[in-house]
């Protein structure tokens, strides 16, 4: 087990059916390593088995087979209570459509992992942290506006400080530029790779915009659920 990996997938296979006879797989020995505090991209056509694998990894299902470690924890030995609590502390989630909740504000929304876990901060250092964090993703006059109030590329910026609330040492971002314009993808793109040198937090980015991934240190190619590596500098 090697500590200075955030992330590493050996042979992961995932299929889906009924038993033995009605099986497809949709993965086909998948092998990734992410170092810690690395900057990555996960490409491929539509149907690839992006959204697969980035589900996977990100807890929501289990492989079919071969091994997933995550922070040092190989996760087919852990319970459901513990892979929430890996989940939890671990990983970071950003999305295409934000996801954030319309009745609460823009703090409240940052606050929310920290609520629901409950055991992590006081509800007093989770307002503290999550002021810390809106402001350093330029959202510090933006506290107490809710989403309808707030652009994309401000409910982005929202959702970016959301998924860090909880220091999680690897943030999955699934297209978190795909619903902005050009201008402002390049923002969030940005946010993102200062958030990475700054903090010292892993992303793999899940995106179809080639000039982005370019930009980033390797990048994954998912074909057929084929995974093939090119490095960029």
């Amino acid at each position: 087990m090697n500590m200075e990996h955030i992330l590493q997938l050996t042979h992961v296979r995932k299929s889906y059916g009924i038993g033995s006879i009605v099986e497809t797989e949709v993965l086909h020995g998948i092998d990734i390593t992410l170092k810690r505090a690395s900057f990555s991209a996960l490409t491929g056509p539509s149907g690839s088995g992006k959204s697969t694998l980035l589900n996977l990894i990100g807890l929501l299902e289990a492989p079919s087979s071969g091994e997933l470690i995550i922070n040092g924890q190989n996760t087919s030995q852990l319970s459901d209570q513990a892979l929430t609590q890996l989940r939890g502390h671990s990983l970071g989630f950003i999305f295409q459509f934000h996801h954030l909740l319309p009745a609460f504000n823009a703090l409240e929304n940052v606050m929310m992992p920290s609520i629901i876990d409950s055991q992590h901060l006081s509800k007093q250092q989770a307002m503290i942290r999550a002021k810390a964090l809106l402001s350093a993703v330029g959202l510090e006059n933006a506290f107490y506006k809710k989403p309808a109030e707030l652009s994309g590329g401000m409910q982005q910026r929202v959702a970016i400080a959301r998924a860090l609330m909880m220091r999680p040492p690897l943030v999955l971002a699934d297209e978190p530029t795909g619903n902005l314009d050009t201008h402002s993808a390049d923002d969030i793109f940005k946010l993102m790779r200062k958030i990475n040198q700054e903090q010292d937090i892993a992303f793999l980015i899940v995106t179809h915009d080639q000039r982005l991934a370019a930009r980033c240190d390797q990048t994954f190619n998912l074909v057929d659920g084929h995974l093939q590596q090119k490095t960029t500098d």
